[in-house]
């Protein structure tokens, strides 16, 4: 997703975290809503370990 630059899928990123057991809403909800998301998106930096 981040290379593709297709955000298109991060609800779906979102469901798969949750499943996976992470309860931040704030990173959830961020990845469900409209966004936009983008290349230096402060939830999937967040996840990558990006700085």
């Amino acid at each position: 997703m981040y290379e593709s630059r297709d955000f298109s899928v991060t609800p779906i990123l979102a469901d798969a975290l949750q499943d996976a057991g992470c309860d931040n809403e704030d990173i959830l909800n961020h990845l469900r809503g409209d966004g936009p998301h983008v290349r230096g998106c402060w939830a999937l930096d967040l996840l990558l370990g990006k700085k």
